[in-house]
């Protein structure tokens, strides 16, 4: 029994250490993106409706593929950590339509359905993508955890803000800005459970520093996505 309470207050403190280390890494991709050109059009107010469009195509190169990493993810959690396979498995239903939020707002704007869906992935898109599928491939992937960290992250905190901005600028009725104000209300319910989930895998500094390092190198890279909307 005094065996079992020290081994959960270890991983207490583990999960903790884990997560102050994913606040710095937030705290750093949030100010790194703060320079990237079309977030600081949003924010100057100066964001024009061709800008608008072309988040809108370049993300959803991407976004197309995030349903699929998540569930190769899953398949390769292994039978021990079954809970946590299964809420990988319900995470990618939720996320597999979500570029089709994308298109339609692209349509509703003025663009066409075959532009944006014969757009193709911009430098920091396909980096960004090979990244997630190769570590989606490996045994109990859960340094993705920080992955989701991030990716969730941007929808809680930012995508409304961002989607509310652009609407004030652009006098956008909520049909057009439904991808970044949907995520803004419930991205909120996927970081609610984060804790449990790192509480499930994080037994040892190893996997945390994993959890960690790759939330480091999605933001590098969501980053470069967004930076290279600009030469696309």
């Amino acid at each position: 029994m005094l065996d079992q309470h020290v081994e959960t207050r270890s991983n207490s403190k583990l999960v903790e250490k884990t997560l102050r280390g994913l606040t710095v890494v937030w705290a750093d991709f949030e100010s790194r993106l703060e320079q990237v050109p079309i977030i600081a059009k949003i924010n100057r107010g100066t964001l024009t409706l061709a800008d608008y469009q072309a988040y809108l195509l370049n993300i959803r190169q991407q976004v197309v593929d995030g349903g699929c990493w998540i569930a190769r993810a899953a398949s390769n959690v292994s039978v021990e950590y079954f809970d946590l396979r299964s809420t990988f498995m319900r995470h990618a239903v939720t996320e597999h339509r979500d570029f089709q939020m994308l298109e339609a707002n692209y349509v509703a704007t003025g663009g066409t359905l075959d532009d944006i869906r014969s757009g193709v992935k911009n430098i920091g898109s396909e980096a960004l993508s090979a990244f997630m599928f190769q570590r989606a491939s490996q045994p109990n992937p859960f340094g993705l955890l920080g992955a989701m960290f991030m990716i969730e992250g941007l929808g809680s905190r930012k995508a409304r803000e961002w989607g509310l901005l652009i609407q004030e600028q652009l006098k956008l009725p909520d049909e057009q800005l439904g991808f970044l104000l949907y995520h803004g209300e419930h991205d909120d319910d996927h970081l609610a459970e984060f804790e449990d989930w790192l509480s499930a895998v994080v037994h040892d500094e190893a996997t945390g520093q994993d959890i960690i390092k790759t939330a480091r190198i999605v933001g590098r890279l969501y980053a470069l996505q967004l930076e290279e909307i600009e030469y696309a």
